[in-house]
């Protein structure tokens, strides 16, 4: 059974960093394309980084770019995400996702659509 369970949220002030991680059980990495996605209360789901199968490509959304970065750990069966430069913005519940790599690569890799498998969800709140 493919499972996905993120890990790593919490509270912490603007300007600090956290690491998410999201452990993947049931599959293996390399098929499959790793997403990040967040949800504030009010506001739709928004797609923050993804990273793809075998080919490591990684993408970020515009307001994350230089501040977030996407790993993956082979041995683990992990993706993280590390956060650095907080802002309160940045709050929300985040959730990791599996999807074929072709498919979504095919399209945009930061829109739900292609994404089949998701994670329960971790909170992240940047505040003061």
């Amino acid at each position: 059974q493919l499972q996905l369970v993120e890990s790593g949220g919490g509270l912490v002030q603007p300007g600090g960093s956290l690491r998410l991680s999201c452990a993947a059980s049931g599959f293996t990495l390399d098929y499959y394309a790793i997403g990040w996605f967040r949800q504030a209360p009010g506001k739709d789901r928004e797609g923050v980084s993804c990273i793809s199968g075998r080919s490591l490509s990684t993408y970020y959304a515009d307001s994350v770019k230089g501040r977030f970065t996407i790993s993956r750990d082979n041995a683990k069966n992990t993706v993280y995400l590390q956060m650095n430069s907080l802002k309160p913005e940045d709050t929300a519940v985040y959730y990791c996702a599996a999807g074929r790599v072709a498919r979504v690569v095919a399209g945009r890799p930061l829109n739900a659509v292609p994404y089949d498998y998701w994670g329960q969800g971790t909170q992240v709140t940047v505040s003061s």
